[in-house]
């Protein structure tokens, strides 16, 4: 009997000691890692990837389509779901978010996932621009491959969210691109930094720190009561962007008289929203999936008896 029991500890301690080993894998090599266990634990779900195409000069601006495996080409069009990496405007690369669209194909959209540049070639407003020149081929192309190009939600994590926060409330950067302001149902922004002077890390100092009035850098000074409806996720364990960033946004927007919609979960940290996205925690319990689905589907239904998005804090 104590052998059994002693046996028993020692898999129980191999079991922990994986788990670790895996969330560290993760916090160091991220996306690339987590996809892989996403496509292992998952399978395909239905989901395939359909191009990978150049927005730009430079290697990082471009996408990466994802959509189902098959579709009747006389299907109506599907909303698309943008989504906009993180990594402190310094690494990333949309190629290794395939777990994304598996996660979110399913659920019934075109997926797009929008590189921008990084690093000195990335420096603000550049991030931001590029995110933009992401929607204006989603509104140019994106009905080649079965998406609807009037029904477009953008989402972001870290960085990411900051970009599609940026875009979808300064209309500038999508009339810069011949994009008409309402061409945005809905934004999600996971674990964003949307309210983060002064520049006290290396990041926001390299990507921000030449701007004449950082003021105009931040999300925040942005606020206007026809913004288009936000879904605002973040961890309170999250110390790297702290959630204070999502409360502050959320404030101004409902003051604004605009649609937000906030979601804090006391467990997590700054990249286990993410994380939520992927097999198997996506089927683990966690809804961050779930709730933005939810979300996507409300801003973009087509049946006009609907009720539209309230504001609405938990």
């Amino acid at each position: 009997m104590k052998r059994v029991v002693t046996v028993l500890a020692v898999i129980v301690v191999v079991v922990i000691a994986a788990a670790l080993a895996l969330q560290l894998t993760i916090s160091r090599n991220g996306p690339a890692v987590l996809s892989v266990v996403d496509r292992v634990a998952g399978g395909a779900n239905g989901a395939e990837q359909k191009a990978i195409v150049s927005t730009g000069d430079h290697p990082q601006q471009k996408l990466v389509v994802w959509g189902p495996e098959s579709r009747d080409p006389q299907d109506p069009p599907i909303p698309v779901l943008v989504f906009v990496h993180g990594g402190s405007w310094r690494s990333g690369d949309p190629v290794d978010y395939g777990f994304i669209g598996r996660a979110f194909v399913p659920e019934g959209f075109l997926v797009v996932l929008g590189g921008y540049r990084l690093g000195e070639d990335g420096i603000y407003p550049a991030m931001i621009e590029d995110t933009a020149s992401v929607i204006r081929w989603v509104r140019e192309e994106a009905g080649e491959l079965g998406g609807d190009p009037d029904r477009i939600v953008i989402a972001g994590h870290s960085a990411g969210a900051y970009n599609v926060a940026m875009v979808g409330l300064e209309e500038q950067w999508l009339e810069s691109r011949e994009v008409p302001g309402d061409a945005i149902a809905g934004v999600v922004g996971l674990s964003g930094p949307y309210d983060f002077l002064p520049f006290s890390r290396g990041s926001t100092q390299d990507a921000f720190g030449h701007v004449d009035d950082p003021s105009t850098t931040q999300p925040i000074s942005h606020v206007r009561a026809d913004a288009p409806p936000m879904l605002l996720i973040h961890g309170e364990r999250d110390t790297l962007v702290k959630p204070r960033n999502t409360r502050a946004l959320a404030e101004r927007l409902e003051a604004a008289g605009s649609s937000v919609e906030t979601v804090f979960y006391p467990e997590m940290s700054h990249n286990d929203p993410l994380i939520s996205l992927a097999a198997p925690w996506r089927n683990g319990g966690r809804d961050v999936a779930a709730r933005i689905a939810e979300f996507a589907r409300a801003v973009t239904a087509r049946d006009e008896t609907s009720v539209p998005v309230q504001p609405q804090t938990r």
